[in-house]
């Protein structure tokens, strides 16, 4: 990813070879989904959605998917995210599996309740 003044989610998307690309596209749109009312922009040059201040960022890595919905909601689904690698306000969707687009919807609406 050599550019890194991105100053929409579709810029930042296009930067990746297709497979992340269709994985990223899954993923903003089950964050819409769960969020419609949400402004999506970038922040600190990732995708991020605002709503009351923010609601979650997300981003490709070389192995993952980076979802960042804060650490409140990590601890909240905590048994959910168990089989992916996490931190406190991080979890990492590996490649190699099915990234759980229900389970970030999950999420994303917990946090606009919590935004809200």
């Amino acid at each position: 990813m050599a550019r890194t003044n991105f100053k929409t989610v579709e810029e930042y998307v296009h930067t990746f070879p297709k497979n992340v690309w269709d994985i990223l596209e899954k993923v903003r749109q089950s964050i819409k989904k769960a969020a419609p009312m949400a402004e999506e922009t970038i922040s600190y040059q990732m995708p991020t959605y605002k709503l009351n201040g923010n609601l979650v960022y997300y981003a490709a890595w070389k192995n993952h998917i980076g979802f960042y919905p804060t650490a409140d909601a990590i601890k909240k689904f905590k048994n959910e995210l168990a089989e992916y690698k996490s931190a406190k306000g991080s979890v990492q969707f590996p490649y190699d599996k099915p990234i759980p687009l229900s389970l970030i919807e999950k999420i994303v609406k917990y946090r606009v309740k919590t935004n809200l």
